[in-house]
C-alpha cells in the first residue's frame, strides 16, 4: 500500500483566517503517529511524535494535548523509516534544506510528499509558538505579530520533524520543508526557523498519496481562499 498524508484542511484557509476546529486530536492520530500543525485559535504549535500530540504554548513550553482539543490543521503520517541516514554539523536550517533537498532529488522524487524525523544533538533551535486568538475572517499575517513570540534553545537533544510538499501543492500546504521541534524530554519546542546540528541521525519516507479533510461547517464556505491575479 502507498504511504500517505492525512491533511486537516488547507494552508490557504488557515492563512486566511480558518481556525475552527475541524477534527480532534484523538482522530488526528487514529491516521498517523507524525507530524505537525496548530491548534484552534491559533493555540500553540503542533508537534506529533510516536502517536502522541504535543502542544507548545507561547513561551515554548510542551505538554501533551487533550484528546478533545480542536485542530484547523494539521498533516499527519505513519512513519516507517523507509530510509535513513546520519547528520554531521549543519550550520543553518537552510543548509540543512539543501541537504533534505539532495536527498531527495537523488531518488527522483522532488514532486512527491516526504516526512522526515530527525533525532539528534542541536547546538541551537531558533522557534517560535503563538497564544490563542478567537477571530472570523481576519488573516493569520494580521494578528501574527500580536501573539507569536520568540525563543532559543541551546545544547538541547531533541526531535526535529520535517514535512515536505513540492512546489504545485502550494496552498494546500507549504511548499518546501516545514519544521518542527520537541526536545528529548518533551519540556521545550516550536516552529523552527533555524537552527545548528552537532549530529544526529535522519528517518524518511517518501509520500505519494493525500488523504484531505475538508471542514464540513458552513462557515467554511463563507471564506475566499482562491488567489486572484
Amino acid at each position: 500500500m502507498d504511504e500517505k498524508i492525512y491533511q486537516v484542511s488547507t494552508l490557504s484557509a488557515l492563512l486566511k483566517g480558518y481556525s475552527r476546529k475541524v477534527v480532534n486530536v484523538g482522530e488526528l492520530l487514529k491516521h498517523g503517529d507524525t507530524g505537525l500543525g496548530t491548534f484552534e485559535n491559533y493555540d500553540g504549535e503542533m508537534v506529533v511524535l510516536d502517536g502522541h500530540c504535543y502542544r507548545v504554548a507561547r513561551d515554548g513550553s510542551v505538554e501533551e494535548a487533550p484528546q478533545d482539543m480542536g485542530v484547523p490543521f494539521a498533516s499527519v503520517a505513519f512513519l516507517k523509516g523507509s530510509e535513513s541516514f546520519e547528520i554531521g554539523a549543519v550550520k543553518s536550517a537552510d543548509e540543512l534544506m539543501r541537504l533534505l533537498d539532495l536527498k531527495i532529488d537523488e531518488k527522483f522524487s522532488l514532486n512527491s510528499m516526504h516526512l522526515v524525523r530527525i533525532d539528534g544533538e542541536f547546538e541551537k533551535v531558533e522557534a517560535r509558538s503563538e497564544r490563542g486568538i478567537r477571530t472570523q475572517h481576519v488573516e493569520l499575517a494580521e494578528v501574527m505579530g500580536h501573539i507569536q513570540n520568540s525563543f532559543t534553545f541551546s545544547g538541547i537533544n531533541g526531535s526535529l520533524i520535517c514535512m515536505y510538499f513540492p512546489d504545485y501543492m502550494e496552498g494546500t500546504n507549504s511548499s518546501g520543508w516545514h519544521f518542527h521541534f520537541v526536545s528529548e524530554d518533551r519540556t521545550k519546542g516550536g516552529h523552527v526557523f533555524d537552527l545548528s546540528i552537532k549530529n544526529a541521525k535522519a528517518r524518511w519516507d517518501r509520500l505519494s498519496r493525500l488523504d484531505l479533510q475538508l471542514p464540513q461547517e458552513a462557515a467554511f464556505d463563507t471564506y475566499s481562499l482562491a488567489d486572484k491575479a
